[in-house]
């Protein structure tokens, strides 16, 4: 049997032994070893930011050569991966080639390590005897470097397709946040927890600029075990690295970070220390509003992938800042909704809403569509992809949603589901329910119900009860809709759709005039009023009234006649 074979099938199992290409490089090496019994060898790769051939994988070496690099064209290895041709010196003493890192080696030949017409790195086989490798053994050198390259180029792909899972993954955990995390903290912390999973064992941070100021302050950190943020403080924006993205209003990239000057930086942490940094302006509403920071503990330069990736995270901070900032406006405008009896400010808000993520909410689609993952059928994460496609379309249905909504109500009625109402009242309050920590539970009866009404007049009237509730439960609770279909004798069938909550009850001497004035008892006043939802009720031939009210809580019904010819 040819010698070789036993080391090729070796290399060529490598592809599916294992994920990890300094492991497979390690045994490559040792095979190649053992088959030209050689007395030393060694991997060299070439690092794309330095232009230098790193050692990898060593055998036979002092353990500190693999801290030091060659230059292209340096030592036999660095001529065979520069010309892309195998070498051999019989005698290193007679080659100026030949660098001496062993003492007593006589004999060296050398391989580059190529694929698709790209040489990528050598490997490198020492001998201390004058004369150890022939021509042929470097023939067959060159053989087990190109086995050596298809196994690594396998590896390699495998390596990049985890990490594209390990980015939408990223994406997903993000987008998650937008919709259930509402403190402002919470969504910065994910974003730069992360920037540091995509971008590995490196620091993230989001440093805010106040423009009014020109004065950074960095409000979120991730770093590894022990990294001890900086105390948040207002920095000069001249005394800043990240200040150029924020002028420019694009990716900036810090590839080598090594002058004192740059250093003194006050965005630049010392412990640990970093050695690259790449900035990613946070944009809302037009304006750099801060920046987004992935640092390196190394030199590093940062590829397309890379650049996109951070912007994308970039955008989806400034969609979780967006975000935040509208939900506090939502809570704070709450009062004024609730004193408007037409609801022109829920309308106004929402249509704000709307406008101020839709943008950003496209760009995070066209983002996503970009990654172009493939997988192959029967791939786990084919689902995972696809996931995440159904939540960005769910967002963008969401934002249409609350356009409809926020639009002029007029006078036209349209034939509804009934469920579909009552599914997109409670999608638009799930927020603020969740922040009161009210659990809702809804019992739809088993056949559809369709109703010709207003769909924007009835989610009015569901909303009011909705924010009457919640008031009425301060420490949380639970409200229940329940639906039914009630026959009448003389007239359309109608569908009734029960309101309880377990709140504080109605005072009695409020009971009798509660849906005749528009103002009740809380000092805080109603806003719509039961009065008006008592109108726009009757106005599609309905009705709604006080079921029960108690100590353990508050039951409406309001009835609704089914569209005809159901």
């Amino acid at each position: 049997m040819d010698r070789l074979t036993p080391a090729l099938y070796a290399i060529a199992s490598q592809a599916g032994r294992t994920d990890n290409p300094h492991a497979a490089m390690a045994t490559i090496l040792r095979e190649a070893v053992t088959t030209f019994r050689a007395t030393a060898g060694s991997i060299a790769i070439l690092d794309p930011d330095t232009n230098r051939l790193q050692i990898e994988a060593q055998h036979g070496l002092p353990d500190d050569v693999m801290e030091h690099a060659l230059r292209l064209d340096q030592g036999l290895t660095g001529w065979a991966a520069f010309h892309a041709k195998p070498t051999l010196a019989p005698n290193v003493e007679a080659d100026p080639r030949y660098i001496a890192i062993l003492p007593g080696i006589r004999c060296e030949m050398a391989a580059p390590i190529e694929a698709d017409g790209h040489v990528f790195g050598a490997i490198t086989l020492d001998s201390s005897s004058t004369g150890a490798f022939s021509s042929d053994d470097l023939i067959d050198l060159v053989q087990l470097a190109g086995e050596a390259a298809r196994a690594l180029q396998r590896i390699w792909l495998l390596r990049r397709l985890q990490e594209k899972a390990r980015q939408l993954e990223t994406l997903t955990v993000v987008g998650q946040s937008l919709v259930t995390k509402l403190q402002l903290q919470e969504l910065l912390d994910t974003v730069t927890r992360e920037t540091r999973t995509i971008f590995g064992p490196r620091l993230g941070a989001i440093l805010l600029h106040n423009s009014d100021t020109d004065t950074l302050c960095a409000e979120s950190w991730s770093g590894p075990d022990g990294f001890t943020p900086p105390p948040k403080e207002d920095w000069p924006g001249n005394d800043c690295l990240a200040v150029a993205a924020i002028r420019t209003g694009k990716i900036v990239e810090y590839a080598h970070l090594h002058s004192a000057e740059v250093m003194e930086l006050r965005d630049v942490p010392l412990q640990p220390p970093v050695r690259a940094a790449l900035f990613a302006p946070i944009v809302v509403e037009r304006a750099v509003i801060g920046v987004l920071a992935s640092y390196s503990e190394r030199p590093h330069r940062h590829n397309n992938e890379e650049k996109r990736l951070l912007g994308a995270l970039a955008n989806l901070a400034a969609v979780a800042i967006a975000n935040a900032r509208l939900y506090a406006r939502v809570f704070q405008s709450e009062d004024t909704l609730r004193k408007n009896e037409t609801l022109t400010t829920l309308g106004l808000l929402a249509a704000e809403i709307a406008h101020e993520v839709r943008n950003p909410l496209t760009v995070i689609k066209l983002l996503y569509s970009s990654l172009n993952v493939e997988f192959p059928p029967g791939d786990p994460r084919i689902k995972d992809t696809r996931i995440i496609g159904e939540k960005l379309n769910q967002l963008e249905a969401t934002v249409s949603r609350v356009l409809n909504l926020a639009k002029a109500p007029g006078a036209v009625h349209s034939r509804w589901p009934l469920d579909e109402i009552v599914t997109d009242t409670l999608l638009l309050v799930r927020l603020k329910l969740h922040q009161s920590q009210i659990a809702v539970r809804y019992e739809p009866a088993s056949e559809p119900f369709i109703i010709e009404v207003n769909k924007g007049q009835i989610q009015q009237v569901l909303l009011n009860l909705i924010l009457n509730s919640a008031h009425a439960m301060p420490k949380g609770g639970r409200i229940t809709l329940r639906t039914t279909r009630e026959a009448r004798p003389d007239s359309q069938p109608v569908v009734v759709l029960d309101f309880a909550d377990t709140g504080h009850g109605i005072p009695f001497d409020l009971q009798s005039k509660l849906f005749a004035s528009v103002l009740m008892g809380r000092t805080d006043g109603t806003g719509l009023g039961l009065a008006i939802v008592k109108r726009l009720v009757q106005s599609h031939h309905g009705d709604i009234s006080l079921l029960s009210t108690g100590p353990a809580g508050t039951t409406f019904r309001i009835t609704l006649p089914l569209a005809p010819g159901t």
